[in-house]
């Protein structure tokens, strides 16, 4: 019976993991279209987190004791992976295809291997050597150098401050969030990652309507119509898809996934986010990749696969693993601080 209830606690995992790279996946071919008809990135950004946040605050008035027991990890979350992640990113597809944003920012599971080896000084294991070159390897086929970088140099940057933002959260993560104790320095058990999710959501609304400023923005905009791929859709519903879709559906199903498998297993289904965001943009936007750039693409998922499964576990506490635009998923980013202290590589 335990086994039986195993299986399908691990079919259902599975399934949400899936779910949550669809949804994660979808952000950026919903946004561009938002951009293009004149929003600014920044404005988008901010539209989705605000109202991702409003959705969650019944879930963080429920989990108002994180503030007090893991305040470093809540403004962590919300400047890094919500804010930081999602700014970079939709600035960065205002400029460059969306399949090539997020392929940069899978150099985040290398960044981070970097990070260990040079700054902290452990060692990496060879197989986490082998992903770096080939995630660096295959980006260099994505943005095409030997055509003397084909891609608009702006954007390219601008994706990989995505990837830093989360190096940055991974790194917040292991070295202040992993104590387990409460303002008052007694022991708390792990943080609900729901919880974590709608306060960080909150911070990062917060964190963009400073940077962002909102009551600068043509609202009309959003009463008219973005063109996608030829076709005519509301503004409206594009919108309401970047926030209950690809938002609040995608970063709730990925950390609810992470409890039901392992944030090793989630953070390898959600490589699949950059397939799922490349095919998207190519049906819908009309966005073509070369083949030496799907070649590309395919390598360096590969590398960031072998980066994430070689990893060195740390000394106490995670160093996270995540994809993309939601910035990468909640699976990974805090699958490792929630899920009782099990690191994700």
């Amino acid at each position: 019976m335990q086994a039986s209830s195993g299986i399908q606690g691990r079919g259902a995992g599975l399934g949400l993991a899936l779910l949550s790279a669809f949804a994660f996946g979808g952000s950026g071919v919903a946004a561009k279209p938002l951009i293009e008809a004149g929003l600014d990135p920044l404005h988008v950004v901010w539209l989705r987190v605000a109202g991702a946040a409003v959705i969650m605050l019944p879930v963080a008035w429920r989990h108002r004791n994180l503030v007090r027991e893991r305040p470093a990890l809540l403004a962590g979350f919300g400047l890094f992976a919500v804010a930081g992640v999602q700014a970079f990113y939709f600035a960065s597809i205002s400029r460059i295809p969306v399949g090539v944003a997020l392929l940069v920012e899978y150099l985040a599971p290398a960044l981070v291997l970097g990070w260990v080896r040079f700054v902290q000084r452990r060692p990496v294991t060879r197989a986490a050597a082998v992903g770096v070159v080939l995630a660096v390897g295959g980006l260099a086929c994505v943005v095409e150098v030997w055509s003397g970088l084909k891609f608009d140099l702006l954007g390219l940057l601008l994706a990989l401050g995505a990837a830093c933002c989360q190096v940055g959260y991974f790194v917040l993560s292991d070295h202040g969030g992993q104590d387990g104790r409460d303002g008052g320095g007694e022991h708390a058990g792990p943080p609900h990652p729901v919880g974590v999710i709608a306060y960080g959501l909150i911070v990062g609304a917060a964190v963009l309507t400073v940077v962002a400023r909102p009551w600068g923005m043509d609202w009309s905009l959003l009463g008219g119509s973005a063109g996608m791929n030829g076709n005519d859709v509301p503004a409206w519903l594009l919108l309401g898809w970047i926030v209950l879709l690809a938002t609040v559906l995608a970063y709730v199903t990925g950390v609810v996934s992470v409890r039901l498998l392992s944030p090793q297993v989630a953070g390898v289904v959600a490589c699949l986010e950059a397939v799922i965001a490349t095919g998207l943009a190519w049906v819908l936007l009309g966005e073509h990749l070369s083949a030496p750039q799907l070649i590309g693409g395919f390598v360096v998922l590969t590398g960031a696969f072998i980066a994430q499964s070689a990893a060195p576990k740390p000394p106490s506490g995670p160093v996270a693993s995540g994809d993309g635009s939601g910035a990468g998923a909640v699976a990974g980013a805090v699958g490792g601080e929630l899920s009782g202290g099990r690191a994700p590589h």
